[in-house]
């Protein structure tokens, strides 16, 4: 009986559409999501079923993230430990020039304000003002340290090169300066006793050359240009004046201005011109404050030397610590 049905059913099992396909080149069903196909309704299949698909695709987008994060993070690398010693010195070194400048800017601009110097009536005059070299020393002094300062804290190599000129400037500019003062200081001396005894003439006319002579007389301890005798060319100051500072001398020129300590007697050098030298020694000064002068430079040549040296020598080693920093920074963005 079987046989008979298998004799039967066999060329109806023929004529059917799946027979005659190659089962070695697809084993497997059509209703089956094939290899490069998507299942739509699990897409956790397929990734199990296709894993090199997979993993192109997420090699793909890892090298997509690695493109990102190349374009959009800084051309930055980390600095080693003695470059980043190297960069937080040159911060504080700056940073101790910044607070200087600062500090120069201040005496200038106090000065200014105290002597009344932007006033209307004297803004005129403002280029003649002696705290004017304050203020513009240390708006110079501050503004380049803050570059330096700025330009470590945030490795920015343009700003680190600007405290490199603005270093070299100072450098090249101090130095002229010392050589030109040695070699005319001849000329120096003659031209300061000419500009001293300008301002003995007009003490009571110019505010700004009175305070210089009163800080001169006191801190030399010297009363007029050559000797006290030169308070005789002011015309306040003369014998002949009929005021009240006739045959007198300012009170910078007294050896003891101050009563009690506290209080200023500005009449201390008052007819002090009329008496015996032996006399007004024991009230006033009576060296004159150009030859005093020499005699301090003279005593402290050594001193302002070695000053002179130090300077030099610290803004040689800021130019160094910004040529070590720069140097640094464009070799870690080499390895970058």
């Amino acid at each position: 009986m079987r046989q008979k049905l298998v004799t039967f059913f066999r060329p109806i099992l023929r004529g059917l559409p799946f027979q005659g396909r190659e089962t070695g080149k697809d084993e497997t069903s059509a209703l089956l999501p094939k290899r490069n196909e998507v299942d739509i309704f699990c897409p956790s299949n397929t990734q199990s079923l296709s894993p090199n698909l997979t993993g192109e695709g997420e090699t793909g987008s890892s090298r997509k993230q690695s493109i990102s994060r190349h374009v959009l993070q800084p051309f930055h690398r980390s600095l080693d430990s003695l470059s980043t010693c190297v960069k937080y010195l040159n911060f504080f070194w700056n940073m101790v020039f910044f607070m200087a400048g600062l500090l120069i800017l201040g005496i200038g601009i106090w000065g200014l304000f105290h002597k009344e110097s932007l006033a209307s009536e004297r803004i005129t005059y403002l280029g003649s003002d002696p705290m004017l070299f304050f203020v513009l020393a240390g708006l110079v002094a501050s503004t380049v340290s803050l570059l330096g300062c700025l330009g470590a804290l945030f490795e920015n190599t343009r700003l680190l090169k600007l405290l490199k000129g603005g270093i070299i400037i100072f450098v090249i500019v101090e130095v002229l300066g010392a050589i030109i003062l040695f070699s005319l200081r001849h000329h120096i001396k003659a031209s300061l006793r000419d500009s001293l005894m300008v301002a003995v003439l007009r003490y009571q006319d110019d505010a700004d050359l009175q305070f210089i002579m009163n800080e001169i007389q006191s801190g030399l301890q010297c009363c007029g240009v050559e000797s006290y005798q030169d308070w005789k060319t002011n015309l306040y100051f003369n014998c002949s004046s009929p005021g009240v500072q006739a045959c007198g001398v300012p009170s910078s020129c007294c050896l003891d201005p101050l009563e009690n300590g506290t209080i200023l007697n500005s009449q201390c050098g008052f007819g002090t011109l009329g008496l015996e030298e032996v006399v007004a020694q024991n009230i006033i000064y009576l060296g004159g404050c150009v030859p005093q002068l020499s005699r301090w430079l003279d005593n402290h040549a050594g001193a302002i030397s070695s000053y002179f040296v130090f300077l030099i020598v610290t803004e040689v080693g800021s130019l160094l610590l910004a040529s070590k920093l720069l140097a640094d920074i464009a070799y870690a963005r080499t390895l970058y």
